[in-house]
């Protein structure tokens, strides 16, 4: 046996796609320095659980921490997948958090997964449960992932601080996936979303939507947002509501947006503190706020929202060694550093060009060829 060689990497950021790609592309990793000058030093507690979750899912796998968590050696192991898995995601970051990650690795896993997933639902910080149903798995059949073995059901919402919300995810395994060629936005047709609330007064919901459709229903005329009240067990151990809206287009696309409003988180971690301590906004004003935000995300164009850049980008990059092209927005801060870490990691790189007749920019790769060496063939 050969000594292990560690890529060697510095800081926090981009820490779970890192871990993601360094296990896709069997890249042992050396991270330092992680948030070595911050007050509190080291691994956040999200991070250690999404370790934990990649350790279920993996066999071999080897995770080494310092004792300040300022320090991390990751040794990728085979993506065994399997049936009846839990994971406590904890309350310092949402289901979305861990979601995204997680789709893209089951794609490559021995055995389909199904995982329940326990926690946060919605926050105003990462992509609501919402958006996945109905927006990430639709990106993903896209690129040939069997949508009927693709599955999302969310059994209880839970919200910040206290979470108590449960989801069960399928995912299938995929041989490899396919080149897309994605540059036609297509006109939006239809306006669909759901508004939700636990232990509020459903009339949060009624106002949401009301407020939202003020501005839709000049725009176009196919607009339906339903509701999701929850009560009891399923309403989860936190009070607060949101609204998740997506925008259907002729071509097939699908735009997004969401948030949420519940009481501020507990005070033990600073890092999210100024967004959560805000004034809670009232439901008309989360109506309208998202709603805007939706029709922001359609007049910059592009085939996904700036939420989904970075899956897409890494999708396009895990294809057979074959053309992808796309076409997005402005490129968000996360989508140019999920094209930093697939050249490191992955080696591919992406030609970019501006399209100044739209405002879009237009991106072509030829991807790695990642193929799922550990899935039986039939």
């Amino acid at each position: 046996m050969g000594k292990t060689e560690y890529k060697r990497l510095k800081g926090s950021q981009g820490l779970r796609q890192r871990l993601l790609l360094a296990t896709l592309s069997a890249t042992p990793i050396l991270i330092e320095d992680i948030r070595a000058d911050h007050t509190w030093p080291g691994l956040l507690p999200h991070e250690v659980s999404f370790l934990r979750l990649l350790e279920k899912l993996c066999d071999d796998c080897v995770v080494e921490i310092n004792e300040t968590g300022t320090k991390l050696k990751y040794k990728p192991g085979i993506v065994m997948g399997g049936r009846n898995l839990v994971h406590d995601c904890g309350v310092s970051r949402s289901i979305g958090y861990f979601l995204e990650p997680l789709l893209v690795l089951g794609l490559f896993a021995k055995k389909p997964i199904t995982i329940t997933l326990k926690g946060i639902t919605n926050d105003p910080k990462d992509p609501s449960v919402d958006t996945f149903k109905f927006t990430t798995l639709k990106i993903l059949s896209r690129f040939g992932v069997p949508s009927d073995g693709l599955k999302l059901k969310i059994e209880s919402r839970g919200v910040p601080p206290l979470g108590g919300g449960e989801v069960v995810l399928d995912i299938p395994t995929v041989q490899s996936l396919n080149a897309v060629t994605w540059i036609d936005e297509g006109m939006v047709k239809r306006i669909r979303g759901v508004t939700f609330s636990t232990r509020v007064s459903a009339q949060f919901e009624n106002t949401m939507t009301f407020a939202a459709r003020g501005i839709f229903n000049r725009l176009i005329a196919d607009v339906y947002i339903a509701s999701d009240h929850k009560v009891r067990s399923q309403a989860g151990n936190s009070p607060g509501y949101g609204i998740s809206l997506v925008a259907e287009t002729t071509s097939g696309c699908i735009i997004s947006a969401d948030t949420a409003v519940s009481y501020a988180r507990n005070e033990e971690h600073t890092e999210f503190d100024d967004e959560d301590n805000k004034v809670r906004l009232p439901a008309e004003d989360v109506g309208l706020q998202v709603a805007s935000i939706l029709l922001e995300e359609i007049e910059q164009g592009g085939v996904v929202d700036s939420t989904h850049q970075g899956l897409l980008f890494l999708l396009c990059a895990l294809c057979p060694p074959d053309v992808s092209k796309v076409r997005v927005g402005k490129l968000s801060p996360y989508g140019i550093e999920t094209l930093r870490h697939i050249r490191d990691f992955l080696g591919v790189k992406f030609v970019i060009k501006p399209d100044p007749s739209t405002g879009t920019v237009i991106l072509k790769c030829m991807g790695c060829g990642l193929r799922n060496l550990s899935r039986k063939v039939a």
